[in-house]
């Protein structure tokens, strides 16, 4: 272990923590960050955004309040954040073991939905509503960072949106009203972790902040659904709906919020 990471240098505080440790690699999901999963912890190590350090301070104000990751050791330089936490226990909810139990799956998933809305943000350090997310996609659509060919069939192209600009143009002048609560802002199964039944944990919390309900509602309910349709392995549920999520949450879905919500993260 220790040649591979001679290439990157890993801080001395952190090497001693995990020297000579076994570990995988895990490469589920879409970040660009190298993950290593040890027994008892996980060292995540990405290049150095502003954004990393906020996500290290919303870790530690929920320690306590939520099952996360306990953050173990955080250090950085000027191009490489290097972040030592805690490992969850349990399986992810996208596990062939949930989604082959639709029932148990939305149930659980109401339960980790449950949970964000009651935590009090009075004093949350980071805010997510949409001046923060609009102002970001604008950037990354300016930039021309958004993958058009990782998106949504019709979202683009016949009887979709011309390009990311008139998306984006579209999201900014049809804002829905804001029903703030703790969003996790990716609450896709991968990210939720169940273990005896219980919800274990919550990872990934880079966009975690006051948000709108909404937003963890849509990208949870999407995740369950293509998770369902086989887009991640090609195993087909057809006994698991995604709508069983609104049943178990206890509320009507919010067919138009939800769609933007969806729309809101195809430039992300």
């Amino acid at each position: 272990m220790d040649r591979e990471h001679d290439a990157i240098v890993l801080p001395g505080s952190i090497r001693q923590m995990i020297s000579g440790k076994p570990y995988q690699t895990d490469d589920i999901g879409m970040s660009k960050a190298r993950v290593m999963v040890f027994d008892d912890c996980v060292l995540k190590i990405a290049p150095y955004q502003k954004k990393n350090e906020e996500t290290v301070h919303v870790m530690r104000w929920l320690e306590n309040k939520l099952p996360v990751p306990k953050v173990l050791c955080y250090e950085c330089d000027a191009e490489r954040q290097y972040l030592l936490m805690s490992r969850i226990p349990g399986k992810m909810a996208c596990d062939a073991y949930y989604l082959e139990r639709p029932q148990e799956l939305a149930a659980r998933l109401a339960e980790a939905i449950r949970m964000l809305w009651s935590i009090d943000v009075s004093d949350c350090p980071r805010s997510r509503d949409l001046d923060v997310e609009l102002k970001e996609a604008r950037v990354r659509v300016e930039n021309h960072m958004v993958d058009v060919d990782n998106v949504e069939p019709t979202t683009f192209g016949p009887g979709g949106f011309k390009n990311p600009e008139h998306l984006l143009d579209w999201l900014e002048h049809n804002r829905p009203n804001y029903e703030p609560v703790l969003s996790h802002g990716d609450l896709c199964l991968p990210n939720i972790f169940i273990d005896h039944g219980r919800i274990s944990g919550l990872i990934d919390l880079g966009d975690t902040g006051t948000g709108d309900k909404w937003r963890d509602i849509a990208l949870c309910y999407r995740s369950m659904r293509l998770n369902a349709e086989g887009a991640f392995g090609g195993r087909i549920y057809p006994g698991t709906r995604a709508e069983t999520l609104f049943d178990a949450i206890g509320i009507a879905p919010d067919l138009e919020k939800i769609r933007y919500y969806l729309l809101l993260d195809e430039l992300f």
